[in-house]
């Protein structure tokens, strides 16, 4: 079972490319297959009332100046294209509008993500399977009957899908993880089903979905949990990384392959150990 792990940037850059680059190279140290991002037309996605009421921030004291602070430019997606073509590197981001979709279409992006909160927006989810390429799909605060629709949509357009379970608290609870939800899921849709997580526990969370089939996993990451933005509590700090990657990955090779046989270093103590007494 291969497993696709991708380390989420998300807005944790904080609007400095310096810092993304960081997390970049954090990612691509430890093993990571992709980087994702998170890309937002701020006046299609916000309305004026709500970007003009207060929200101190370190850009500012609107809604307004937080937002735009935490949005990339051309010039800056262009440079982290470049640096991750360079460092042999996949990057991707969520859209969360039509526009930011069709911004993100001019890099070629080998895949596309359907955030949870997205999950209604349906002029997005068809630009999404327009393009025809690998979506994954979270399925956080979402009914089976909302992702019914999206994954009848995806199947109708032959967009190939992958969903992801996921539990939207920021962060989540171990107690609210639900992952037997992935088996649930896979059976119920017969597709290959990650996990999204948002717990401030390291490794246990992910591992244990790893272990009930999850196929790609997605984990926001941080320089510093500490740092300013609501996701960096629930993300990973670089420094540890390198123990996240390491633990997941050696899931599929310790479950096995569920056949019952005797490697050669047990038949080796077989010969040594083995008692046999007739009855």
């Amino acid at each position: 079972m291969s497993l696709f792990l991708i380390a989420e940037v998300g807005i944790n850059h904080n609007g400095d490319i310096e810092i993304a680059k960081q997390l970049i190279d954090a990612a691509h140290k430890v093993g990571f297959d992709a980087v994702k991002f998170q890309k937002r037309a701020i006046d299609k996605v916000y309305t004026r009332e709500f970007l003009d009421s207060p929200r101190e921030s370190p850009w500012g004291s609107t809604q307004r100046h937080q937002k735009e602070g935490l949005e990339f430019s051309l010039e800056q997606y262009q440079e982290i294209d470049r640096y991750c073509k360079g460092l042999g590197i996949e990057w991707f981001a969520s859209a969360w509008d039509t526009d930011s979709q069709q911004f993100l279409r001019q890099f070629n992006p080998p895949y596309n993500k359907v955030a949870s909160a997205m999950l209604g927006h349906a002029l997005l989810l068809r630009e999404i399977v327009s393009e025809k390429r690998k979506t994954f799909i979270s399925t956080g605060m979402s009914t089976l009957e909302e992702i019914d629709q999206v994954v009848e949509l995806f199947e109708k357009e032959s967009c190939p899908y992958e969903l992801m379970h996921c539990n939207s608290t920021y962060p989540m609870k171990e107690g609210d993880a639900n992952l037997l939800c992935i088996p649930m899921l896979r059976r119920r849709y017969g597709c290959d089903v990650g996990y999204s997580g948002h717990e401030t526990t390291l490794i246990k969370v992910c591992v244990a979905a790893v272990a009930l089939g999850a196929t790609s996993l997605e984990r926001h990451i941080t320089l510093d949990r500490a740092m300013y933005g609501s996701d960096q509590a629930a993300s990973i700090s670089t420094h540890a990384l390198d123990d996240f990657v390491e633990s997941v990955r050696a899931v599929p090779t310790i479950l096995g392959t569920g056949i019952k046989e005797m490697s050669a270093p047990e038949q080796a103590v077989r010969k040594k150990l083995r008692v046999d007494v007739a009855g």
